[in-house]
């Protein structure tokens, strides 16, 4: 009887935690923000002449010969018609990386457009992608006519032809500091197709995109792999300094960037105006269908330490944080599935109807996300074992923390974020 009252009782809260996300959580499950979607009406905001915004692309790139032929002739061909200029900065590659990308420039008769920078050796206190980051937007800020915007870019990104010209059509029409796309992500693998949505809709959960939109709202993210940062807002924040060893720098780029506030004295239009007057400057962040990663996940281990990379700096390295992540992801994706068995096993029908509506109501919520990467909706029901194995995950990031093996990347392991 006791026990009975105790599956009721988890079962009740987990339906109660669900029924909030789904309903009040920021439509954090909609997966509706997308650029694909509003480019075509946003697209005239662009000038088809000298008018239109200058960019340079920042693109840091170690050991990437492999994708550049791809990456970068996508970046080469974007059909944006204003001032465009990329900077790849080779972050100490050991596998031709430069020799590729003037080649592939070279191909596309594009060499006047690309640079080419030889990365420093990684300064102490910083990560290397940030470390590469920071001396091309050095580099193009140090130009006599320095651009209107950054473009920073993993170079494993494939980017659609318009990419470019949307992005900057929407930061334009918005006004916004920053404008960031989580690119659709490599899903081909059993192992990808089974963890990868996951990702994407964990951190959408993390992160509720319309509430990232809302300047009203203090909830600040960005996807690394593809930001435009307007140069004024870099400028404000004091660079890419501030975050010289995130290891989760995208988000702390958006965090950084939205608790700033522009003066008010050198505003003059009034869509700048309205941004000053909101209580934080606007930035935004959505997804993308024709953008896309090329950075292959074929194995559970590769998945694995992807996520154990940074998963365990996500929770500031409190090991309360830890367990009350292992707690409540138990509660929310474990309890369903355990409860309805054992409802069922017991006799107990209230707490199978109970859990049982918990668990579709989990496999709903995720179905948006799964369309998005053409996965069959049936694993959404496949959700709880999804979350042990992230949670699983998370607890491997503590241990390679306390261990001192941090994050590890490219043949560079970091052992905190100071």
């Amino acid at each position: 009887m006791v026990s009975g009252a105790i599956g009721l009782g988890l079962v009740t809260l987990s339906l109660a935690i669900w029924v909030v996300l789904v309903g009040f959580w920021g439509r954090f499950w909609w997966a509706d923000q997308r650029l694909d979607a509003a480019a075509p009406a946003l697209a005239p905001a662009v000038d088809q002449g000298k008018n239109s915004p200058s960019v340079w692309a920042i693109i840091p790139a170690r050991n990437e010969a492999d994708v550049l032929p791809q990456t970068l002739g996508s970046l080469l061909r974007q059909d944006y018609p204003g001032v465009y200029a990329i900077v790849l900065v080779d972050d100490q590659s050991t596998d031709g990386t430069a020799t590729v990308a003037r080649q592939v420039a070279q191909q596309a008769n594009q060499t006047e457009r690309l640079t080419v920078i030889a990365g420093e050796p990684l300064a102490p206190g910083w990560t290397g992608k940030l470390w590469a980051m920071d001396q091309g937007a050095r580099y193009a800020q140090g130009q006599p006519h320095p651009p209107d915007y950054l473009l920073f870019s993993d170079a494993d990104i494939e980017h659609s032809p318009s990419n470019l010209r949307q992005l900057v059509a929407k930061a334009e029409a918005e006004a916004l500091d920053l404008t960031s796309l989580m690119v659709l992500l490599r899903c081909e693998s059993h192992w990808e197709k089974l963890l990868i949505p996951a990702f994407v809709f964990f951190f959408q959960l993390l992160y509720p995109f319309p509430w990232v939109n809302d300047p009203a709202r203090s909830t600040a993210a960005a996807a690394g792999g593809c930001i435009l940062l307007r140069r004024q807002a870099l400028e404000r924040i004091g660079g890419l300094t501030i975050l010289r060893n995130a290891l989760i720098d995208d988000c702390s780029l958006a965090a950084a960037v939205k608790r700033s506030q522009p003066p008010k004295a050198t505003l003059p239009s009034p869509s700048q105006e309205e941004k000053a007057a909101s209580p934080h400057p606007p930035i935004w962040l959505g997804l993308t269908t024709t953008t896309h990663s090329l950075r292959p996940y074929p194995t559970l281990g590769s998945i694995w330490d992807m996520v154990a990379r940074t998963a365990y700096t996500q929770l500031h390295y409190s090991p309360w944080l830890l367990i009350g992540t292992v707690l409540g992801m138990g509660l929310v994706y474990l309890v369903p599935p355990i409860e309805l068995i054992w409802g069922i096993a017991t006799e107990q029908g209230l707490v199978a109807i109970l859990a049982g509506l918990t668990w579709l109501l989990m496999a709903l919520a995720y179905g948006p996300t799964l369309r998005l990467y053409r996965c069959s909706p049936l694993l959404g029901f496949a959700l709880p074992l999804i979350g042990l194995l992230y949670t699983l995950m998370t607890l491997d990031s503590a241990w390679r923390h306390w261990r001192g093996q941090g994050g590890a990347w490219k043949g560079r392991v970091y052992p905190t974020e100071i």
